[in-house]
């Protein structure tokens, strides 16, 4: 039987406080991006994420608040998002730079973006799962968590497929293609590269917090 842990109100302090800054900048984000974007129709698409999200990660704070990792990986998800949403992926001027300096044929903003979208999910779901259910860290839950991340790639995939059958021509700056047949395998290969490396990289330090958070709600 393991020891009980010792009681951490300093966890749930710095998860309040990540949560704060992630409500900080979505707000500002969400105004910047939304005065005067490129395209309107793919600033909503691309910023409705972040409109859904952060209510309910605020409605959840009380009952079941997410370790502060969670939060600032969310907030980075959010900013990358909201500065798509902003100029669309293809025209993202961080994107431009990147293009000159490893001389690639594309902006490569949007292959962030997806990597992203398996980066922050993966560390959410991985948190959900060891807090929900009976799994156990190992070779299970890195799997499962690897295998959501890139069925939540899917699903993307498919309201973008969405969007272009029913926007059309209009859609294609939400779509992002830049004229690459291969795209979609992109987008989704990144995103699983995406949540294998988070989970690689931050498991460890993740259990750490998962540990300091569940025992300071034990009261």
């Amino acid at each position: 039987m393991r020891p009980a842990q010792p009681f951490d109100a300093a966890a749930l302090a710095l998860s309040r406080r990540a949560f704060v800054a992630l409500c900080l900048v979505a707000a500002v984000g969400l105004v910047w991006s939304g005065i005067g974007p490129t395209d309107r129709l793919t600033w909503w698409l691309e910023v409705m994420p972040v409109i859904i999200a952060v209510p309910l990660l605020g409605y959840t704070l009380g009952r079941f608040p997410l370790t502060w990792i969670c939060y600032v990986l969310i907030a980075v998800h959010a900013a990358i998002l909201m500065l798509g949403g902003h100029y669309t992926y293809a025209l993202v001027p961080l994107g431009f730079w990147l293009q000159d300096l490893l001389d690639l044929a594309r902006n490569p903003y949007d292959r962030i973006g997806h990597l992203a979208q398996g980066f922050v999910p993966a560390i959410v779901a991985r948190e959900l799962l060891l807090r929900h259910t009976s799994l156990r860290r190992g070779g299970w839950l890195f799997l499962i968590v690897s295998g959501m991340c890139l069925a939540i790639s899917a699903c993307y995939e498919f309201i973008e497929w969405w969007a272009a059958l029913l926007g059309g021509g209009s859609a294609e700056a939400f779509l992002g293609t830049q004229g690459d047949v291969w795209d979609t395998q992109w987008d989704m290969f990144l995103a699983l590269c995406g949540a294998i490396g988070a989970q690689l990289l931050l498991s460890r330090r993740h259990d750490r917090e998962i540990s300091r958070l569940v025992s300071s709600l034990r009261r």
